[in-house]
């Protein structure tokens, strides 16, 4: 959904062996909802930067978007953000978000400007509270900035080390998220519960979904409220269907 609102509709989904085949099943090729999807597989956890390798035919040398598949974000001006940063075409722009615990996370440090000057990956004295959230833009010489990196010591392409190329060639700008965008991780059972505790409180008090895909894909022009009224109708007396319904028969008005 964030890579929908960033009007991105052409989207490679990566996963393992296990996972992806389940994934496909349940998204099909995207053209449901006015996008077009393609798999590939990550065989052994070589680290997020690998992403660029796998998907380098996909790419093509184009500007492109990463949003790690754990990663949750929400917030009145994201969709603004998120126009600005796909229409990238030099260098590269994440986003960081201030944290409790930067040990966790790829840590960025900022000059008394507000520029980004040093980016760490998980260090034990973090230099800042910001850490660089699962979201990623970048130009169309990713892939090949990412064939030029050497594994960690823990076997992996970083994407902390894939970003801090951009910096030391002073291309990439770091947007921090302000107190009205929430940045959440559904990584683990702990922050997967936060999270689904978060989005419940927001849907039930407003009465509307988030990141409901079918809703984005009408509202973004994709497809019409006669299709999503249509898909609604074939799945059934659930309560995710009746919100399909209710909505597109209120655009149909």
């Amino acid at each position: 959904s964030t890579l929908m609102l960033a009007g991105i509709r052409e989207i490679l989904i990566i996963s393992t062996a296990r996972d992806l085949p389940m994934i496909e099943s349940l998204m099909g090729d995207g053209s449901k909802l006015g996008l077009k999807f393609e798999y590939r597989v990550q065989d052994q956890p070589r680290g997020i930067a690998e992403a660029f390798l796998i998907g380098e035919n996909f790419i093509a040398d184009q500007p492109v978007a990463l949003i790690l598949g754990d990663n949750l974000f929400y917030g009145h001006e994201l969709t603004q953000l998120l126009e600005r940063a796909s229409g990238l075409t030099k260098g590269a722009q994440v986003f960081a978000y201030h944290v409790t615990n930067p040990q966790a996370y790829g840590v960025v440090e900022f000059d008394e400007l507000g520029k980004a000057i040093s980016l760490e990956e998980k260090p034990k004295t973090p230099k800042s509270n910001w850490a660089v959230t699962g979201l990623y833009f970048y130009d169309g010489s990713v892939s090949a900035h990412a064939r030029s990196l050497k594994p960690s010591a823990r076997g992996e392409l970083e994407i902390t080390d894939l970003n801090r190329l951009y910096l030391q060639k002073s291309q990439l700008e770091v947007k921090t998220l302000g107190r009205g965008v929430a940045w959440l991780d559904t990584g683990t059972p702990e922050t997967l519960i936060t999270s689904s505790q978060f989005v419940q409180t927001i849907e039930e008090r407003q009465g509307w979904k988030i990141a409901c895909l079918e809703e984005i894909a009408m509202d973004m022009g994709y497809i019409t409220p006669l299709q999503v009224y249509e898909q609604a109708a074939s799945l059934g007396k659930n309560q995710y269907g009746a919100y399909l319904t209710r909505i597109s028969a209120e655009r149909m008005k």
